[in-house]
């Protein structure tokens, strides 16, 4: 761990923000675990938890932190430093700090009421929209002027994916159900990080009957092995272009 991403990241860490974050994931997890009569209900509304705030929190806390160290970062922008350096510590102090509270506030409970693969799923799926959502931040950052805008745009982003989205693709279905429309959705839902997240955990736990009408396409289509393969080759895809394409935008920003 570099000097940079080693302060950026003990920052983060010691966020009231992020302790927060980690206060609200284990109090859910440990509730959700609890008061569930079998683990398969317990692991299906972490699922929900995991799908609904931590794109919440990785979006807007990025963001707010990211406009509020403009001054830290052109301090850190001298020579030898570069660019790229300076932005991939930030990531990684912000993705870790984040990572840290996820892992500890929703891991303990799972590990502790689930089966070990269950548990794998969960944190892996937390994990990953992690790093997906952060690196839509950074993206966001780097194409909104101002910290308000920022957030507004975050904000919007999470509605899509976590709400609207979901509700459009089902009233696709229903306008067009009497059309061969299997190959479309199975690219409408390759748009949504949150989508394919879901069908991994679900497909894994064998709950088909949670899956929804586009996870259900998708396993019939490619079959699980392949359904498997070509969302995390997605969700990969969806965690490094949205950094990739901020990182060439920050190198051209004038700070």
């Amino acid at each position: 761990m570099g000097k940079i991403t080693k302060i950026i990241f003990q920052d983060n860490i010691r966020s009231k923000i992020v302790i927060f974050y980690f206060c609200l994931l284990a109090l859910l997890s440990w509730t959700s675990m609890l008061l569930q009569d079998n683990e398969a209900k317990g692991a299906l509304t972490m699922l929900n938890i995991v799908l609904f705030i931590v794109p919440l929190m990785s979006l807007l806390y990025t963001i707010v932190y990211l406009y509020d160290a403009h001054n830290f970062i052109v301090l850190l922008l001298s020579p030898p430093v570069t660019r790229q350096r300076v932005w991939w510590s930030f990531y990684c102090g912000i993705a870790g700090g984040l990572l840290i509270a996820y892992l500890l506030g929703a891991g303990i409970p799972v590990m502790l009421f689930a089966s070990p693969l269950t548990a794998a799923l969960q944190l892996l799926a937390g994990c990953v929209s992690t790093l997906v959502f952060v690196s839509l931040a950074f993206l966001i950052t780097m194409l909104t002027s101002e910290k308000t805008r920022g957030i507004g745009a975050g904000l919007l982003i999470w509605l899509l994916l976590t709400m609207i989205y979901d509700s459009v693709l089902l009233y696709l279905v229903f306008l067009l159900g009497e059309y061969p429309i299997e190959r479309p959705l199975m690219g409408l839902l390759m748009l949504n990080p949150l989508d394919l997240v879901r069908f991994q955990i679900i497909l894994q736990m064998d709950a088909s009957a949670m899956m929804g009408y586009s996870g259900a396409a998708m396993k019939e289509f490619l079959g699980a092995t392949g359904g498997m393969i070509v969302s995390a080759f997605l969700l990969t895809v969806w965690a490094a272009l949205p950094y990739a394409l901020s990182l060439r935008l920050f190198r051209k920003k004038d700070l």
